[in-house]
């Protein structure tokens, strides 16, 4: 069953078309990746799902439901987190901290309750504070858990931003290029974590990268864009060795 789903989706600054007519979908449960040269249109892509931009044409669904018709404070509330292609975290905050921002689409109580402390506030805040534990030991974020962000190396980082996402319960993860700037060991690592996500957290993930070592890895689907546009879509073995990938990559010749 397709959880997302893009149909006939234009993008246009100006007199640019950064998104051309492009169709896809996402299956639940599955690892899903856009590829491409860069400037193809992939994290325009997540930033059309997370409402950041309005298409000039076309419709995007999430679980039946219309994505366009929500702003982009609301779509978290539907299951969707992402990561960005630069971090986006506080600095100045710790780690724990950090996650527990993830938990905010989940908080039940109002802001009268809060502020007099009641017990179901309290109640509240240990079971966040215990979804955020699982997060961290997950992650493997024990050394770190109450360093401030500004003091880590950047891989770290990056696992704290999808720590946070996780840590919000998603039912669909954007990770955009969660290898990028990672050393060898930690693309291993993360190639690890993408693979318990989906099979031990159930949750559907679809992600922005460059590194096709890492998607041929992890990914059952693949879908190529170039200008905005798609290529090729199938398996990581196809698309890797589709003519109109090869020639976009490569620069071999017209695509076929």
């Amino acid at each position: 069953m397709s959880l997302l789903t893009l149909e006939n989706v234009t993008l246009k600054f100006g007199g640019l078309t950064a998104v051309n007519k492009l169709s896809m979908d996402v299956k639940e449960g599955e690892v899903f990746a856009l590829v491409g040269p860069n400037g193809a249109g992939k994290s325009t892509v997540f930033n059309l799902i997370s409402r950041f931009y309005t298409p000039f044409e076309g419709k995007i669904t999430f679980d039946g439901q219309d994505l366009l018709k929500l702003p982009p404070d609301e779509v978290p509330s539907l299951g969707i987190a992402r990561t960005f292609q630069n971090i986006e975290l506080f600095d100045q905050a710790t780690v724990l901290d950090n996650l527990l921002v993830g938990r905010h689409r989940l908080r039940k109580t109002n802001l009268v309750e809060q502020m007099l402390h009641l017990p179901s506030v309290r109640r509240e805040e240990r079971e966040h504070r215990a979804a955020v534990e699982e997060v961290i030991d997950f992650l493997d974020l024990q050394p770190y858990r109450n360093k401030r962000i500004a003091g880590l190396p950047y891989g770290v980082r990056k696992v704290v931003e999808v720590g946070r996402a996780l840590a919000s319960k998603p039912r669909l993860l954007l990770l955009d290029e969660p290898a990028s700037g990672l050393s060898v060991e930690e693309t291993q690592n993360m190639r690890w974590w993408i693979d318990d996500i989906r099979r031990h957290m159930g949750i559907t993930v679809l992600m922005v990268e460059h590194d096709m070592g890492l998607v041929s890895k992890v990914c059952d689907r693949v879908l190529a864009l170039a200008d905005g546009a798609k290529l090729a879509e199938g398996t990581p073995e196809e698309v890797q060795n589709h003519p109109a990938v090869i020639s976009a990559y490569l620069g071999t010749g017209d695509a076929a």
